[in-house]
């Protein structure tokens, strides 16, 4: 049995995660941690989870644990997921793996040192419908892959507008700004279907002025085979202007989908147009939590890695590089 703990029991792990460690065949979770103890017990009451902690440490060290998740902002996640590892104990950390991929290599190579495997919450790598689009690729629906799109368009909050931006923009604590929270998503969702990214070009800039971190990105990237990616990424436009767009098109025909909204998948080819549905789990992370929990009693292994996550996290920070250089 795996035997869960979690640092850090906030909203993503309300539905998104949380609830997933009890429904998985052989892995229960059994204790939790949040700074705030009253909030931490709330929250253990209401999942039914025997232990609650308000000190990363007391959960990393409770012997009945034998994994822990790490559902922390990213600012956190090398420290914590370094003493999990200290603790010989398997770590699954939200994404991005962390701030920098400086910081990703640090937990790898901490790793690979104690023989720990680590995991990452790119879960889009075990959900059915987006291994539906792997599979359309792979079965040679759309032919020899040429090239791909993507746009991602979202209004700012009205927190943003009145001058209250969460932590998710915030550089020192998430990296940089939305880019990272939602774009690592899709650049590692496209790892997972073409393989490493080899080659980056970019632009990043603020536009709206409401925080420091980037709120516009544009980018190209070629992986091998040389299928070109292009990307555009904004974070200001009005609600009307609104895009979650990944299209990839080969030489006989094209797929379009959506990266966060789940619209049906859209194959274009020979045979016409024909739609698909791409059904939200109850809990997005369940499938990859299944397949981590295989690979820690040697049944399988994880789609997601902690070598997978960090060369996400080295295309980000390629990314906004320029930006930051200059800031």
């Amino acid at each position: 049995m795996i035997n869960w703990g979690i640092i850090g029991c906030g909203n993503v792990t309300e539905v998104k995660s949380g609830p997933a460690f009890n429904k998985v065949r052989d892995s229960k979770l059994i204790a939790v941690m949040r700074r705030d103890i009253i909030l931490a017990e709330d929250y253990a009451r209401r999942h039914n989870v025997p232990k609650f902690y308000s000190k990363a440490s007391d959960l990393i060290n409770d012997k009945d644990i034998n994994a822990v998740y790490i559902a922390t902002p990213p600012g956190s996640h090398a420290e914590y997921a370094l003493e999990v590892i200290k603790a010989r104990k398997p770590v699954y950390i939200e994404k991005p793996m962390a701030v920098n991929y400086s910081e990703c290599l640090k937990i790898n190579n901490e790793a690979e040192k104690h023989r720990v495997p680590v995991f990452v919450a790119y879960y889009r790598r075990a959900l059915p419908g987006f291994l539906f689009v792997k599979d359309l690729i792979k079965n040679g629906s759309i032919g020899k892959v040429l090239f791909l799109m993507i746009q991602l368009f979202k209004s700012s909050s009205d927190d943003e507008k009145t001058g209250k931006p969460s932590w998710r923009v915030d550089p020192k604590i998430s990296g940089g700004g939305h880019f990272f929270d939602l774009a690592s998503h899709q650049l590692d969702y496209l790892d997972f279907l073409f393989g490493p990214i080899r080659k980056v070009k970019s632009n990043a800039v603020n536009q709206a002025g409401l925080y420091k971190a980037e709120d516009f990105v544009s980018a190209e990237f070629i992986f091998d085979n040389n299928i070109v990616g292009t990307g555009m990424w904004c974070f200001s436009v009005s609600p009307d202007s609104s895009r979650d767009i990944i299209e990839i098109t080969g030489d006989k025909g094209s797929i379009k989908f959506s990266t966060f909204s789940f619209e049906p998948i859209v194959l274009t080819n020979d045979s016409g147009r024909q739609e698909f549905i791409n059904e939200r789990p109850e809990h997005v992370q369940y499938y990859l939590i299944e397949k981590i929990v295989q690979s820690l009693k040697g049944q399988g292994d994880s789609p997601s890695t902690g070598i997978t996550g960090a060369r996400t996290s080295r295309i980000m920070d390629e990314v906004v590089a320029e930006y930051y250089k200059k800031g």
